[in-house]
């Protein structure tokens, strides 16, 4: 009987500490080789010192990691070859052509000037970056510099990519382009481990998903598991006012089965109902007798946003938005990938 692959990626207990503030509480990860593995989590859970130290970039206070079979602090060389790491924050050198950087990158892995060659065009024709091939980064859109950054954490082939929050900032168009890149790597065997607080790209993208917060595991499964731990319907009703949403809130508490979450920024209220269209009905004619006016109501399966909103107390940040937000350890982003294996 043939014994089971050892996972791509697995943590055990890590701990990290900024001073007074602990990034990192026991966190347990593990993702199998050639799937996806998503990592959910607010701003300052821990997810980028989680990155941090499976890049080698960090080193943990406490506990164990090993990436593509090799242990992140006594075998550190061997980690940095195995992996293609791209951060928050493009680390393309915007002066120079999209070729020039990924040749650059090559030669950094010491290949030889005709491999680097071959690879940056191999690599640009890939990422339908050919035509821009011979003009300075700077002049790129957002979506062409994250599919270059994606490209030159990929001229080693490495087993393992670290994507930390990729899709930050770009628009609708750059961010369905980087998911077909994700989509690409994994049909072609890599193991991706996926950071982002966008929940529709660990839905659509993620065979796991682990939710993390305050530097530990909540909850882990895959989409289905996840949303299947709150059962039912979800009322979701936004006010027309914010004033009404007191109102709203009282309205919804007479209806449904548990506590109402509520996002005073989006007026929006929800809760969970067991009677689905009768609770609708039903939260209609008290809205209606509270006259208070909604913009919006409806019924809807439970969603990640539910999941996490209810394992959090927290909503996601907004995916059309930019986040300039700092990292876990309130320091300056992330290098976009680990130097390659010197």
């Amino acid at each position: 009987m043939t014994a089971a692959s050892p996972p791509a990626i697995s943590t055990e207990g890590l701990v990290k500490n900024f001073g007074p503030h602990r990034a990192l509480d026991g966190l347990d990860l593990r993702a199998e080789r050639g799937q996806v593995l998503g990592v959910l989590g607010p701003n300052g859970a821990g997810k980028t010192t989680a990155v941090r130290i499976l890049a080698t970039l960090l080193r943990a206070d406490a506990g164990e990691a090993r990436v593509a079979g090799h242990d992140v602090r006594s075998e550190p060389h061997a980690v940095r070859r195995s992996i293609g790491l791209s951060g928050q924050y493009s680390a393309v050198d915007h002066n120079l052509t999209g070729y020039e950087n990924l040749h650059m990158v090559a030669r950094l892995h010491d290949m030889s000037h005709a491999r680097a060659r071959e690879r940056a065009r191999d690599l640009l024709e890939h990422f339908r970056l050919r035509e821009a091939a011979d003009r300075p980064a700077k002049g790129y859109s957002g979506g062409m510099r994250r599919r270059l950054d994606l490209a030159a954490a990929l001229v080693s082939r490495p087993s393992v990519v670290i994507l930390d929050e990729p899709t930050t900032g770009l628009d609708p168009r750059g961010r369905m382009e980087t998911w077909q890149v994700v989509s690409e790597l994994v049909g072609d065997g890599t193991t991706v481990l996926l950071t982002t607080q966008y929940l529709e790209e660990a839905d659509a993208l993620a065979d796991d998903i682990v939710v993390i917060d305050h530097g530990r595991v909540i909850a882990e499964g895959s989409s289905e598991e996840l949303k299947s731990l709150l059962g039912g319907e979800r009322l979701d009703v936004v006010a027309a006012r914010a004033r009404d949403l007191p109102a709203l809130v009282s309205a919804l508490e007479g209806v449904g089965s548990g506590e109402v979450a509520v996002d005073e920024r989006s007026l929006r209220a929800r809760v969970a109902v067991e009677t689905g269209s009768r609770a609708l009905i039903a939260a209609v004619r008290r809205l209606d007798a509270l006259e208070v006016e909604v913009q919006d109501v409806g019924l809807h399966r439970p969603t990640l946003d539910d999941v996490f909103l209810t394992l959090t107390g927290r909503v996601t940040e907004d995916s059309g938005r930019a986040e300039e937000s700092a990292d876990d350890d309130g320091t300056a982003g992330t290098p976009s990938r680990a130097a390659g294996g010197r």
